[in-house]
């Protein structure tokens, strides 16, 4: 009963919240006003859920009576937050260098091996059963032999990285190549092409859509291998904090390394979307 009760009054709450900024977007101010609310508009959704989140997340801790070393309060990953700071910012550089590195090798691997597998029948003979063996073996599996082969720097985690992300976007530009529409081909045969125009001017225009999610399916994909990585041997990242702070049972801490970790995929995501939004703008439809 209290559990229903609780819900409720959230729901209730949002409810109103909505309809209080809904009636100030309809209202007429000056410019600098009216700029103010369109800002809370267009963010009014997402602050709804981010606060909705948040009391979820204090009554679950309320009703179920949980202690702070299994679920801390968000206040206290704040506050956690705020204390260790300077310690985070320092375990998120290298972290991030791996995730940039790994993505840009993930992007130049896996562009390669599609245009190679699109342009000669042998290569794709030979690669497609060692693209599938890649991916059926863990991650965890292959980190360990990459730490032994590389060290604890940053080159193994770039490696495992990079091996976790190759095969996405091979696997979407090559079905992009091979989609390529036949009236163009036949077009491009008829004006005796060589297969390298064809490449170079037909199939890669055509392909560009399935490669640009091919790299949105990678960008979120970087953290969790930069993460792997440093989980299976580092001495720095923020894998490397989240472990240490397991081990000396730091929840708080631990929840905030994690949402440093979201906070950092999510930027990643809609920073690299923007990019390829502004690349690419002809391959979006009207309704994205």
């Amino acid at each position: 009963m209290v559990t229903i009760i609780f819900f409720r009054n959230l729901i209730n709450r949002l409810v109103q919240l909505q309809n209080v900024v809904s009636s100030l977007r309809n209202l007429n101010f000056p410019n600098k006003k009216h700029l103010v609310l369109k800002v809370i508009s267009l963010f009014s959704h997402k602050i709804c859920i981010l606060i909705g989140f948040i009391l979820i997340w204090e009554g679950l801790i309320y009703i179920l009576q949980l202690p702070n070393y299994i679920l801390p309060t968000p206040l206290e990953v704040l506050q956690s937050l705020i204390n260790h700071a300077s310690l985070i910012t320092l375990q998120t550089l290298p972290t991030l260098a791996e995730i940039l590195l790994g993505l840009f090798f993930g992007i130049i691997l896996g562009v390669g091996i599609a245009l190679s597998m699109c342009l000669f029948r042998t290569i794709h003979a030979f690669l497609l059963p060692l693209l599938l063996v890649s991916q059926a073996l863990p991650v965890f599996a292959i980190a360990p032999l990459l730490v032994l082969w590389f060290g604890y720097g940053i080159t193994a985690k770039i490696i495992t990285t990079t091996f976790m992300l190759f095969f996405p976007i091979t696997s979407n530009f090559l079905d992009g190549l091979k989609q390529t529409p036949e009236n163009y081909l036949h077009i491009a045969k008829i004006m005796n092409s060589s297969r390298w125009q064809i490449l170079y001017q037909i199939r890669i225009p055509a392909g560009l859509p399935n490669l640009a999610s091919g790299i949105r399916l990678a960008t979120a994909m970087a953290p969790l291998g930069a993460i792997i990585g440093e989980w299976v041997g580092s001495n720095e990242g923020l894998g490397f904090l989240l472990l240490n702070a397991n081990a000396q049972m730091q929840i708080d801490l631990m929840f905030a390394v994690l949402l440093v970790i979201f906070l950092l995929g999510i930027l990643l995501y809609f920073l690299i979307n923007t990019l390829l939004k502004r690349a690419l703008p002809w391959t979006l439809l009207p309704s994205c």
